[in-house]
Parts: structure tokens; C-alpha cells; sequence
């Protein structure tokens, strides 16, 4: 991979360059950047990109795009700062006005193309791809059904409080429910989301497409409730956007060899291969970290091993023994290639 010399310059991931009209806060810890792009950028709601984080351009992060093609005047990019987190600390409080990132092109499947009526559930910033989706079913689709259940600590911490508002006033179709862990205020319901909420409030929940982002035990909870309600599975989406927790053995090692140059490496069963790559300095690129976006791609020769995601590999690439280094799970000896 060649990273820039300087920092307005394209890697071989991120070779959409964008300029920085603002930089919003939308809550205490949620900002948006709106980003001017001078070319065509194509993607479609609730997709997500990689972005070329600091000037040096060998770390990524992965961010949804919280816009929507036709109905935003900017690619935006909403974001939530993590405490010591390099890419949310950088874009929300080192980049400004004028200055320039840099883009992968649009990645992940969390999108929409379904005429069914649609029931979005949200948690947290997981709400930035709901709003993609929501922004543009309502604008092209009138007479499509737009269920949501928002859920938030309190009522602060509602990220586009204000446009939710308008586009509740502007379609009839649309049917927001926010809850508030704390503080609820009028309009608002106390609580988090149950199962119960949804059967009393969602009578039709079978017939709907559900789609679901947040957390990953709330994505799980909410994904078994609408199964439990009569959902198929293919009718129910989420957002794979973060690494699935796996159990690593401490106890019980395995080898992982690599051939070039020759090294073996002891580490505990369970580990992924990314972070026995970069605990052991292997050269690896990572940049989503969570099985979506295919920069991992690593190819193994033998060994006992599970995968919790393939996207982005073809089925020749698996063949080969390609894996998503994020997602793969060392059970046993491994030989990298």
C-alpha cells in the first residue's frame, strides 16, 4: 500500500478527496461534517466509507454516510467522539473548514430497495444510516409505510432532533416512537425497547422489512424479538458495522506459521488473525474492523480456523483460501501464505 507524502493526496484505499464545509455538533459528543465533493460520488443510503484519518494516511476508520443521494446538498459524515479514539477525536476536533479528506468509495449493504412497509430500529448513532434510509423512502416513496423506534439515553443525546421533526410534520407515512432511558419528555417514552413495545405498537410487524443498527447486543435482542414475532429471517438487516466478540482461550495455544519470512508465533486459541497480525507486526491492513469493508483480505494456506463474515470475497477468492483477517477466528495451527 502507498501512503501520501503529503496529506492531500490519495491511498490506495481512500481516492475520493472532499473538502470540509463545516463541522456541526448535533449533541454533546455528535458532530457532522459536511464535506463538498467535486466529482461524482456514488452510493446509495445507509452505506458506510473509509476515511483517510490524520496526514500520514496509513490509518482508516470506517463512518457512515449519515446523507442522502438527491435530498443532501454534502457528504456527510456524523460522528460520535470516543475517548481516545484517533479517528473521531481527529475529525471533530483537529479538521475545520477548508481543510481536505480523503474517501474510500462507498461500502457496506445495509441499504434498502424494498417497495415494503419498513420498520427501522435505531439505537445511539446507529441512527445515522436509519435516517439515510428514512430520508429517501419518504422522499420517492409516499405511499411506503416508515416505522421507527429511535432509542437514546436522554433527550439530549437525540442526534438530528430537529429534522426528525420536520420530516414527522412533512409525511404522513412516517411514525416515530423515541425512547429516552432518562429524562423522557413529552412525546418521548420512557424505557428501552421491548418486545412487548413492539407487538402492541407494531401490528404488522410481519409484513414489514426490518432493519436494524446500534449496539451489537441491541441489534441481537431486537433482531431475536422480530423473529419471535413472526418475522422471517431474510426480512430482517443489520448494520455489520463492528467486529463480532469471540472467545479467546488463554490457556490452550496455538502456531501460526508464517512463510515469508519463516516465523512461527505462539498465541491463544480464539484469537482473530488481525490481532495476531498486528501483535505480531505482520503486515496487515485494517481499516473497519468489522468484516464490511475487505481491506483485511489475508490468505491462509491450512489450518482450523472460522469466519464470521466473507463480504466482500468471491466465492473463488474463499477457494483460494482468502479470509477477512477481522473476522477469522484461529482454532488451531494456521500457515499463512
Amino acid at each position: 500500500m502507498n501512503f501520501p507524502l503529503f496529506p492531500d493526496q490519495p491511498t490506495a484505499l481512500c481516492q475520493n478527496r472532499m473538502q470540509v464545509y463545516s463541522v456541526a455538533q448535533e449533541t454533546p459528543d455528535v458532530w457532522t461534517i459536511s464535506l463538498i465533493n467535486h466529482d461524482v460520488y456514488d452510493y446509495q443510503p445507509g452505506q458506510f466509507a473509509l476515511v483517510n484519518i490524520g496526514q500520514h494516511g496509513d490509518v482508516q476508520r470506517a463512518y457512515t454516510l449519515s446523507s442522502t443521494p438527491g435530498q443532501s446538498p454534502f457528504i456527510q459524515l456524523t460522528v460520535r467522539r470516543i475517548d481516545g479514539g484517533a479517528g473521531s477525536q481527529w475529525l471533530t476536533t483537529q479538521v475545520k473548514p477548508g481543510d481536505y479528506v480523503w474517501l474510500s468509495d462507498a461500502l457496506g449493504e445495509f441499504t434498502c430497495e424494498t417497495r415494503q412497509p419498513l420498520l427501522l430500529l435505531a439505537a445511539g448513532c446507529g441512527v445515522t444510516p436509519v435516517m439515510s434510509v428514512a430520508r429517501d423512502i419518504l422522499a420517492h416513496h409516499p405511499a411506503q409505510s416508515v416505522q421507527v423506534f429511535y432509542s437514546v439515553r436522554s433527550p439530549q443525546d437525540i442526534i438530528f432532533a430537529q429534522e426528525w421533526q420536520h420530516l414527522c410534520a412533512t409525511y404522513p407515512q412516517l411514525d416515530l416512537t423515541i425512547l429516552a432511558e432518562n429524562g423522557a419528555g413529552s412525546g418521548h417514552i420512557a424505557g428501552r425497547l421491548s418486545q412487548d413495545l413492539l407487538q402492541s405498537r407494531v401490528p404488522d410487524i410481519r409484513e414489514r422489512r426490518v432493519m436494524i443498527c446500534g449496539p451489537a447486543p441491541y441489534m441481537q435482542l431486537a433482531g431475536d424479538w422480530a423473529k419471535e414475532l413472526g418475522v422471517a429471517a431474510d426480512n430482517i438487516v443489520k448494520e455489520q458495522f463492528q467486529a463480532t466478540e469471540t472467545g479467546v482461550s488463554a490457556d490452550q495455544q496455538l502456531t501460526l506459521t508464517r512463510l515469508t519470512p519463516l516465523q512461527n508465533y505462539r498465541v491463544p486459541v480464539g484469537s482473530t488473525l488481525l490481532a495476531v497480525m498486528e501483535q505480531h507486526k505482520i503486515p496487515v491492513t485494517a481499516a473497519c474492523r468489522a468484516g464490511v469493508c475487505g481491506s483485511c483480505k489475508t490468505r491462509i494456506l491450512s489450518g482450523d480456523y472460522q469466519t464470521t463474515s466473507r463480504m466482500t470475497l468471491t466465492d473463488e477468492d474463499v477457494a483460494q483460501g482468502y479470509v477477512l483477517a477481522c473476522s477469522c477466528q484461529l482454532q488451531g495451527d494456521v500457515t499463512l501464505a
